[in-house]
């Protein structure tokens, strides 16, 4: 509210004639707060909208049906791929089994039964995943559920701002209205609205990050070259966006902002921390 009297001040909106000084007050503060409001709902519906065409999840072959979003998701289509495709290391290979019986066929055929061995070959009841396998998939699957925990919260972002745009002045006289527009804006402040809507992007970054080590450590059981490769990648992504965030709190005029800056600056984190370590001058 101060900061819409301090416009009206410098205005000359509320300076018309026509209308009592109190009706020209009114008018001019709703003309201030849908300007505010259009640049404020046409940001965050934007943001919202970015993190569901990134996150909406292509149909694909996962066993569990309940996924049904049929958009076309860049990053969760290539999660979900990349999962598919390991699925056949939780489950035993039947092929290997039929190996082993047939060389121990062989063995008994030649008459050596030492090697053929008096118990046959182990059944698919007993193998288990080896514990590298567990762990890539605990990730992988984590990266997968923070990307939809993503989506989940854009689509209640979105929701809310609906909320807001339509309720937001309500019916009555101009005062009346525009009293209950203030007291839907302080609410967004009071309830940290801004630090709770910046929070989704922050779920797919997470989500980015545990995909990049999930795939290094998958990659790095096969072939070490190109594990480090990933590696390398995905280190570097992690400080660049690590070196942005600080010098977004030391200088609040660095053109750097992520939505991690603005809710640590909200918490009052002190950029003064961080100014040591950030490479940029100030």
């Amino acid at each position: 509210m101060k900061e819409v009297l301090e416009v009206l001040k410098d205005s000359t909106i509320a300076s018309k004639t026509g209308k009592d000084p109190r009706s020209r007050f009114w008018a001019a503060y709703k003309r201030v707060a849908e300007e505010h409001d259009d640049e404020f709902l046409d940001r965050y519906y934007n943001e919202m909208d970015i993190v569901l065409v990134f996150v909406s999840f292509a149909c694909s072959s996962l066993p569990f049906v309940w996924l049904t979003f049929c958009q076309s998701g860049l990053f969760s289509a290539v999660n979900a791929a990349f999962i598919v495709s390991m699925e056949s290391n939780l489950s035993p290979d039947p092929n290997d089994t039929t190996h082993a019986l047939l060389t121990q066929l062989v063995q008994i055929g030649l008459g050596n039964f030492t090697a053929a061995g008096s118990t046959p070959a182990a059944s698919a009841s007993t193998w288990s995943p080896s514990t590298a396998i567990v762990r890539i998939q605990c990730i992988a699957y984590a990266s997968l559920s923070f990307s939809l925990l993503a989506a989940f919260g854009a689509v209640l972002g979105k929701q809310w701002l609906g909320y807001y745009k339509s309720h937001r002045y309500g019916r009555g006289s101009e005062d009346e209205r525009a009293k209950r527009r203030q007291e839907r804006f302080d609410g967004i402040v009071t309830w940290y609205f801004d630090a709770v809507v910046q929070s989704f992007p922050i779920l797919l970054q997470i989500s980015l990050l545990l995909f990049g080590i999930a795939l290094g450590t998958n990659m790095w059981s096969q072939q070490y070259t190109i594990a480090w490769v990933i590696i390398a990648t995905t280190v570097f992504g992690f400080l660049f966006y690590s070196l942005t965030v600080m010098a977004a709190l030391v200088s609040p005029t660095c053109p750097f902002q992520t939505p991690t800056s603005t809710i640590l600056r909200m918490l009052h984190i002190d950029g003064k921390v961080f100014s040591k370590f950030c490479p940029f001058p100030i």
